[in-house]
């Protein structure tokens, strides 16, 4: 069965080798976060820093750094849980083979909350300032906890069938807030919690909010589980962990696991934000401060032997990528059957996950039809950005599956090379002007507003995507270095932009005018205009973050040859996005020079870390 309590993991882990205890002492303060990066760069194992400055309990770093490590952490019930999504997308399936799905029927049953009286939990209280303080980037508002499992519940509805725990990033220190009395609660837009402030708010009363760290690993990967509204991220707990959750529950309050590392409780008034952050988050930069939620903190409780888990996040891939591609071994067959005619989708981790997604779906409106042209894909390209979490996706490329049945979504330049050498950018570009953005994106007109761009592709190769830089190009003045990044995108190098938000840039302008007629160009039906050229077309990785984090479509595309007919945008040469960083962009992630001098002393020959990365 799968683990009850992070400790009985971390012993199993270190056991078998995928474990290393750091018993140097060393600070929360940027430290320990710069050796857990390196460690998962370098697919290391997983982290139990022993020795923590200022704090009595160890922290547990890459835990789920590769891959292999998560499944092998819940390889328990892994099987179960593919039985059942089997059942969900194939009922057929159970009748043709019933005794294949013998193993699903006790992982369903594991689906259930137990309810006890007392837990391990509840054998100390501690306060705010004795918890371990990580802070992982040197411009940080404070310290943050930043694997927190976040649990609450409707007002209208209480309880457990309309609870949420989701991971909504904490600070505890740092700011306004009052030591010790109240922490703050960051949460971005379509989240579950902000469901049960919106009611709390209709109620005029505050509301409960528990904060759970540690306990089964299985409690952390479902606060991160983009789940269905209506199922309980406990009930995808207790089935990835292959045992019921057990919660105790406690008169006037809400419900908190047994088996927990830590629990602070609290209560959010609905009416009252702090300042929160800045914080260096996944998409590479600081999300800056902003007014968001205080919890007022009522008790920390910690169990004997207490593991702090934490992770640090910055530009991808980082640990938050294993979550992400082991979530989509879950749940990825499901999609086809919560969106029709869609085959299959996939979040670009290197472009930040949400400003990058490709979906692929099928192209059966008019099949007899001699020139066929987007219809049944833009339906469901709107499905997709109507669906939870997907709703944040700020470029969505999407192609037919009937051109290609087995192009594979997760082949990166395959699926862009598919798209570029399809896309009609007179017709397949559909905007949406003014709507909501993920709450990180700073690319945007504001927080949590922006644009979005459907990028549709269909039917035979229009083009032959060009593999070297035009002979003829020219290029207005300031503009220069042009390079390949991926067969058919050519990045530019442009002067600083200095253009106010939301106004057009007549530098890019001309560079559309200028290449009007350059021969050559039936090629490259991408231009990316970038600070840097050579870094941009230095890697894939480095083209998918710089074009789709530094971008906003309504703001940012430009095109060659553009026009606009029937209040349709296209143009009749390449697209043009300009990807460089604009004055209201958020800064970027630096490390802290002395910082990674001394980690890099701790890991030279002779060093304590010698050999870990």
């Amino acid at each position: 069965m799968g683990y009850r309590d992070l400790a009985s993991c971390v012993a199993d882990l270190e056991r078998t080798g995928a474990l290393r205890k750091i018993d140097v002492e060393l600070s929360a303060e940027l430290e320990i976060g710069s050796i857990q990066r390196r460690v998962y760069q370098a697919g290391g194992p997983a982290l139990l820093f022993t020795r923590v400055q200022g704090s009595d309990f160890p922290m547990l770093g890459n835990l789920f750094g590769t891959l292999e490590r998560t499944r092998y952490i819940f390889r328990d019930t892994l099987k179960g849980i593919e039985k059942l999504v089997e059942m969900k997308v194939d009922p057929r399936a159970v009748m043709k083979n019933p005794f294949s799905f013998v193993s699903a029927i006790p992982a369903a049953w594991h689906l259930l909350p137990k309810t006890v009286g007392e837990g391990p939990i509840l054998a100390h209280r501690t306060t705010i300032d004795k918890l371990p303080q990580l802070k992982s980037w040197p411009d940080d508002g404070g310290a943050f906890i930043t694997l927190p499992q976040v649990y609450s519940e409707s007002a209208a509805s209480p309880g457990l069938r309309h609870s949420n725990l989701g991971m909504y990033r904490v600070q505890l220190s740092g700011g306004s807030y009052k030591q010790n009395e109240e922490i703050g609660l960051h949460y971005q837009i379509h989240r579950g919690i902000g469901f049960h402030h919106a009611e709390a708010l209709e109620k005029g009363e505050p509301f409960k909010v528990n904060i759970f760290v540690g306990g089964a690993p299985s409690m952390t990967v479902a606060a991160v589980m983009p789940l269905p509204e209506g199922m309980p991220e406990l009930s995808f707990a207790g089935l990835l962990a292959g045992h019921r959750m057990e919660m105790i529950a406690r008169p006037g309050g809400l419900p908190i696991p047994a088996q927990a590392d830590f629990v602070i409780t609290g209560t959010v008034d609905p009416t009252r934000t702090l300042p929160e952050g800045p914080f260096g988050d996944h998409f590479g930069y600081y999300s800056l401060a902003h007014h968001f939620p205080v919890l007022k903190v009522e008790e920390v409780f910690h169990r004997d032997g207490a593991i702090w888990p934490f992770t640090t996040v910055g530009r991808p891939p980082q640990e938050d990528t294993s979550f992400g591609a082991f979530i989509h071994e879950l749940t990825g067959p499901l999609i086809p059957t919560v969106i029709s005619g869609v085959k299959a989708v996939h979040a670009v981790d290197a472009a930040g996950v949400h400003p990058l997604l490709f979906a692929v779906g099928s192209e059966r409106y008019v099949p007899y039809a001699e020139k066929r042209t987007p219809q049944e894909i833009l339906t469901i390209a709107n499905a997709v950005l109507g669906q939870g979490q997907l709703s944040l996706a700020k470029y969505l490329m999407i192609g037919c599956h009937e051109d290609a049945p087995q192009l594979d979504i997760h082949d990166i330049p395959a699926f862009l090379a598919h798209v570029l050498e399809r896309i009609d950018p007179s017709r397949d570009l559909h905007f949406q002007t003014a709507t909501t953005m993920d709450t990180l994106d700073y690319s945007g007109s504001g927080l949590n507003s922006g644009s979005k761009v459907v990028m549709a592709a269909i039917g035979e190769k229009r083009r032959t995507l060009a593999t070297e830089v035009p002979g003829e190009l020219r290029l207005p003045a300031g503009f220069s270095a042009p390079a390949i990044c991926l067969p058919g995108v050519l990045a530019v190098q442009a002067p600083p932009c200095r253009i106010a938000k939301g106004a057009d840039d007549p530098g890019m302008e001309e560079l559309c005018r200028t290449l009007e007629g350059v021969p050559g160009l039936e090629g490259i039906p991408l231009i990316v205009v970038c600070d840097d050229s050579r870094f941009t077309a230095a890697t894939l990785n480095n083209f998918l973050w710089v074009t789709f984090t530094r971008s906003d479509p309504a703001a940012d595309i430009y095109g060659v040859g553009a026009f606009t007919s029937c209040k349709q945008w296209g143009c009749r040469g390449p697209l043009v996005i300009d990807a460089r960083v604009k004055p209201h962009h958020a800064p970027p992630l630096i490390e802290d020079p002395a910082v990674e001098r001394k980690v890099d002393e701790l890991a030279a020959p002779g060093g304590p870390l010698h050999g870990l990365y």
